[in-house]
């Protein structure tokens, strides 16, 4: 058993946890350590390598703000130049030496005698650190769903986040479970080669088409010689999705849906362009407003239930045998693949994603679902000094994660400048602080979609195991990076 030091402590090597680490260098803060399970860094974008991974958002604005990329091949980058991406942002700015991989945080209790944290690593390890960064991200903690005899198949099982590389699709009988954002990127993939695919269907999802322009090479020399330009398009796409955002979201109810009901109405055209049986149309159509899910666009995904070799079932899981799927309805499909495309276990296993323990062991999982979900400016909370979490209720803006880095780390630029400036040791924001920034959090969601609009039915992750829509963050993106820049010092007790 060994015990370490760090005046910081970053969990995660994805890229809020890449940049928490250029904040700290920026502040002169160089003595820290990023800890990942992983044995790379990237986070989700190293997990997931299955067949027709992309972002979903513009790459223009898929990015960090002081770091655009002028390689970008297309408009919805392929996730494997997102991961490229990830690898040089650590390079560049010198962050990959702190990083160690294949280590598995298993909790972190304050200590308040010595005002340090104490992390226990799996193994029996243990390091110590003036400071404590949690940067596991949204999606670190794969759903496998909870269906009779699903360890009794004896055919090929594969979750998307373990994706065999290896695997050969051509020739297979294959079942998906699943209809989320990454069951609308995997799917036409499978169907190009599979000999029968079922998709097993809870939920349908919205599906709009995908406008996906290539940049060519022409585009990449303007974008590098002339950084202006991608500046403009970045600014051009990130407003086109904070109106998107505003309109549809957090002022649904000002607005009165109509963004909502517009986009609906694409998608609708959409699968009717697609599909002609008006059977399948039906069955493929939400009941649920535009928005209360995370909507996708996919050119290929309604394509692919066009074809004869590819069923839709959505009338429930009975069972799963060696052999195959048994529906609700009693009939049986036989297959020698079963793909798990069932997303991501976001609210009972991610919040917290390991164990902490604050001050007068207040425990923060235990806290929140026995209070309410709860974090002031989305990253620190009463009773646990020192402490930011970058995956908390109230974090997430909009579409986009690297606008919620961009605020953050304009936060911790703030708070360690004032920490510094002091010469104290510790922080820990207010109680009245904290009560006050979710009472107008609550407030914000009072026009929003998600209290306004029908989402019984979504069966979305937006919303906590209480029905409380508290995973984004009810602001413009320009309000959070404002309020993160010049939040009042007072509502944290320095010392």
């Amino acid at each position: 058993m060994t015990s370490e030091h760090y005046d910081a402590v970053i969990v995660g090597a994805g890229f809020a946890g890449i940049g928490a680490a250029i904040q700290l260098k920026r502040l002169g803060i160089d003595d820290f350590v990023i800890l990942d399970r992983e044995d790379d860094l990237g986070g989700t974008w190293y997990v997931n390598h299955y067949p027709g991974l992309a972002v979903d958002v513009p790459t223009t604005t898929y990015s960090y703000y002081f770091e655009p990329n002028p390689n970008w091949s297309r408009l919805f980058t392929p996730g494997p130049e997102i991961k490229q991406y990830a690898d040089d942002v650590a390079d560049k700015y010198g962050v990959r030496a702190h990083m160690r991989f294949n280590v598995a945080v298993e909790g972190a209790r304050w200590d308040e005698e010595a005002s340090v944290w104490r992390i226990a690593l799996a193994g029996g390890d243990t390091m110590s650190a003036r400071y404590l960064i949690t940067a596991t991200g949204f999606l670190s903690q794969p759903r496998v769903p909870d269906i009779p005899g699903i360890t009794e198949f004896e055919g090929t099982l594969i979750h998307t986040t373990e994706w065999d590389d290896d695997f050969d699709a051509e020739g297979r009988r294959i079942a998906v479970i699943g209809t989320g954002a990454t069951a609308v990127q995997l799917i036409p993939e499978l169907a190009k080669t599979a000999a029968d695919l079922t998709v097993y269907q809870r939920t349908p999802i919205w599906v709009v088409p995908k406008i996906d322009l290539r940049f060519g090479e022409r585009a990449k020399r303007l974008f590098a010689r002339v950084p202006l330009t991608q500046r403009l398009l970045r600014w051009l796409t990130s407003s086109i999705y904070e109106v998107m955002v505003s309109v549809g979201v957090r002022h649904y109810r000002t607005f009165r849906g109509r963004f909502n009901i517009s986009a609906s109405d694409l998608a609708k055209l959409h699968r009717f362009a697609v599909i002609r049986d008006a059977e399948l149309r039906r069955r493929l159509t939400p009941d649920y407003d535009f928005g209360c899910k995370r909507p996708t666009f996919s050119n290929g995904y309604y394509r692919a239930f066009t074809k004869p070799h590819v069923h839709l079932h959505d009338s429930g899981i009975d069972h799963i045998e060696a052999d195959g799927i048994v529906g609700t309805d009693g009939t049986k499909n036989v297959i020698d693949t079963l793909v798990l495309a069932t997303g991501f276990d976001l609210w009972e296993a991610n919040f917290p994603a390991i164990e902490v323990i604050g001050r007068d062991g207040r425990d923060l999982g235990k806290w929140w679902r026995e209070t309410r979900f709860q974090a002031y400016q989305g990253v620190s909370m009463p009773y646990f000094p020192n402490y930011l979490s970058l995956a908390s209720p109230y974090a997430f803006l909009g579409l986009n994660f690297f606008n919620t880095m961009e605020y953050q780390m304009r936060f911790m630029d703030r708070l360690f400048t004032e920490v510094k400036r002091r010469g104290a040791t510790t922080f820990e924001v207010t109680e009245d602080a904290n009560a006050s920034f979710l009472d107008r959090m609550t407030e914000l969601l009072g026009d929003s979609l998600f209290t306004n609009g029908n989402c019984a039915s979504a069966h979305s992750y937006y919303f906590n195991p209480a029905g409380e829509p508290t995973l984004l963050r009810p602001s413009s993106t320009e309000t959070a990076i404002a309020e993160a820049s010049a939040f009042p010092l007072s509502d944290f007790q320095i010392a």
